[in-house]
């Protein structure tokens, strides 16, 4: 019986493997769609480019997109979902005197726009 758990297991682990990635909103925990309005409601776009973002030719900040393949969130911390929503929401926390203010995005947008924006990296 213990054979036949290890060899179930390994057959669950493999077809893990061969399917696609994660969803960006499995990842994040939220969802894209609504991390475009979200965006667009905190104004994302006036300062970065956002690819599929009306409007969001901004070049104050960095251009968005591929953001899933970048090393690192803000140049600063290690490019994790985690790390992205915790800059997206406390920015002058992290790097004080940054170009990126406090917009008082709250948990649920700031785990719905890391879901844009990694949905969009695909």
């Amino acid at each position: 019986m213990h054979n036949v758990a290890i060899a179930l297991l390994a057959v669950i682990a493999l077809a893990a493997c061969e399917g696609k990635p994660p969803s960006s909103d499995a990842i994040t925990g939220g969802n894209p769609q609504h991390g475009l309005d979200a965006i667009l409601r905190h104004g994302c776009g006036a300062c970065h480019r956002i690819d599929g973002v009306p409007g969001a030719y901004g070049t104050v900040g960095p251009a968005l997109q591929n953001i899933g393949e970048r090393a690192y969130v803000a140049g600063k911390l290690p490019n994790s979902p985690e790390n992205l929503q915790m800059w997206i929401r406390f920015p002058q926390r992290i790097e004080p005197g940054s170009a990126m203010p406090d917009l008082g995005v709250d948990e649920i947008d700031a785990r719905d726009i890391a879901a844009y924006l990694y949905h969009q990296s695909r």
